[in-house]
């Protein structure tokens, strides 16, 4: 079943290379959307395809960057099919 899901993910989460592992594995996985910091120091991720997959891709993020992450705010949602790839946003 195709999924969005909308991810906040806080701590210390930018300048690891957070984006860009996250766009590695989005391809890896045949996820769409994108990713970006947020000013606030947050990382925002948005992310569409297969729930499962999207579940492996959340897991896989949160296995390596468990010592950066202290928090997550996960919306599951409809997917609108929007997305041709995924990138990072500047």
């Amino acid at each position: 079943m195709q999924k969005r899901v909308h991810v906040f993910y806080s701590g210390s989460v930018q300048g690891v290379g957070f984006r860009f592992t996250s766009e590695e594995l989005a391809s890896s996985f045949g996820i769409t959307g994108w990713v970006k910091n947020l000013h606030d120091g947050r990382v925002e991720i948005l992310g569409e395809g297969d729930e499962k997959k999207l579940q492996a891709f959340l897991d896989k993020i949160a296995a390596i960057f468990k010592r950066y992450i202290e928090g997550a705010d996960v919306l599951w949602e409809d997917a609108t099919g929007e997305f041709e790839g995924f990138d990072v946003k500047f």
